[in-house]
């Protein structure tokens, strides 16, 4: 088996402009908290558009209880 010898080198990911906007404008983020679960494998965590993440759950009600004590005042 011979080895690969026409690899086309890539520029790294730091060098390649991020696609932009053409009017301009940043987007805005969502006004308030937006909550939901996310699933992996067998547990469950709360997760938030603000970026917050609750602790990993067995159980989904616990992880939305989490939720809602985030977004409680």
């Amino acid at each position: 088996m011979e080895p690969h010898t026409e690899a086309t080198l890539v520029p790294p990911i730091a060098v390649v402009p991020l696609p932009r906007d053409p009017s301009g404008t940043a987007p805005t983020p969502p006004a308030g908290h937006t909550t939901s679960t996310s699933d992996r494998g067998s547990f469950s965590s709360a997760v938030c558009t603000c970026g917050w993440r609750g602790p990993a759950r067995r159980s989904r009600d616990l992880a939305r209880k989490d939720a809602a004590g985030h977004t409680s005042p």
